[in-house]
């Protein structure tokens, strides 16, 4: 689109509201891949909008109202006239690009209709991403998780790799996770963990040097491990790029680089998914690991993680540690210099 090309370099500062009732906060405000990206001022991610979506809510006034959507709950202040200017063409030339109905429009309807018909009935594009997340073979997955993990490694820096760090991290894997999965330490950029398809788990490196006790990044190893289960991740890549995409990879084998880099930018940004209880107590008892310093690191008070305290499977039990004390240190160090 030759509008967004010509604003592709162009940033500003603005004032974003995520909710009707948070906490109005300052943001960087960029064009992306047929977004507007709002960051913070270490140059984070925090939202992405589409720029087809966005709605200005008091057209002619200053500074501009914007909204990701009619709602209007999530707002962006901008006061430079550069930006707005850039933002109102942008828009007028999506909606430029959008299809109008003509003279055969009559004519081509009942044609359509039965097309899309057909096409609900048998080629769902939800039952079509879970077809095409099944034949995936193992050697694409990971080849797909190593191009993601290579994108994050971009964003946040490389990963960490001190000599004794690596060997305590392998046997933190052998301990809470699985033979075949490949777990990596990031500097930054992710919240905390993230999945990728091929077995790979990524996380922060405050999971290894912020902890007292290594239970505790054991916990959240665990509870990615969880969601891992509970949602393929190749399934998940497609749903996020669509059905067009999905095709691609059923015909060619491959995902278009913008598509990957998309779906690493969501990684950094997005909420994980709450873990089912019951499901993280069964890993946390078939590991042997206490589930209480995983419940009180995520909620300091314990209210919001009182099951996991009361129901904690290795209460009263001699628990063996995850890590001895020099492979804890090892690890925390992992990042270091």
């Amino acid at each position: 689109m030759t509008a967004l090309t010509k604003y592709q370099r162009l940033e500003t500062t603005g004032i974003w509201k995520p909710g009707a009732d948070a906490q109005r906060r300052d943001v960087v405000v960029s064009f992306g891949n047929a977004t507007l990206v709002l960051s913070n001022a270490a140059d984070q991610p925090l939202t992405h909008w589409s720029l087809a979506a966005i709605e200005r809510l008091n057209p002619g006034e200053r500074p501009a109202l914007y909204a990701p959507d009619a709602e209007g709950s999530e707002t962006l202040e901008i006061e430079d006239a550069d930006m707005i200017e850039a933002i109102g063409q942008v828009r007028q030339a999506i909606a430029r690009s959008r299809p109008h109905p003509g003279r055969l429009r009559g004519m081509i309807i009942g044609g359509l209709s039965l097309a899309i018909l057909l096409l609900s009935v048998f080629w769902l594009p939800d039952a079509l991403t879970r077809y095409a997340g099944t034949i995936v073979p193992a050697a694409k997955r990971a080849d797909v998780g190593e191009k993601l993990l290579n994108r994050l490694v971009r964003l946040s820096g490389a990963p960490c790799d001190g000599t004794y760090g690596v060997k305590a991290l392998n046997r933190l894997r052998e301990n809470v996770l699985g033979p075949n999965d490949k777990l990596v330490v990031l500097p930054g950029g992710v919240r905390n963990t993230v999945h990728l398809p091929g077995g790979y788990i990524v996380m922060n490196r405050a999971l290894v040097e912020d902890p007292e006790d290594p239970a505790v990044t054991a916990g959240y190893l665990l509870a990615e491990a969880e969601r891992r289960a509970a949602q393929d991740t190749m399934e998940e890549l497609l749903e996020a790029a669509g059905l067009r995409a999905t095709l691609h990879l059923m015909t060619t084998g491959d995902i278009a680089p913008e598509v990957l880099d998309a779906f690493a930018e969501t990684l950094l940004i997005a909420e994980p998914d709450p873990v089912p209880t019951e499901a993280l107590l069964a890993r946390f008892a078939a590991r042997g690991i206490s589930s209480t310093p995983y419940a009180y690191a995520v909620d300091i008070s314990g209210e919001t993680t009182l099951p996991l305290i009361e129901a904690d499977p290795m209460r009263g039990q001699d628990t063996k540690p995850v890590l001895t004390d020099g492979q804890w240190i090892s690890l925390q160090a992992i990042c270091g210099e």
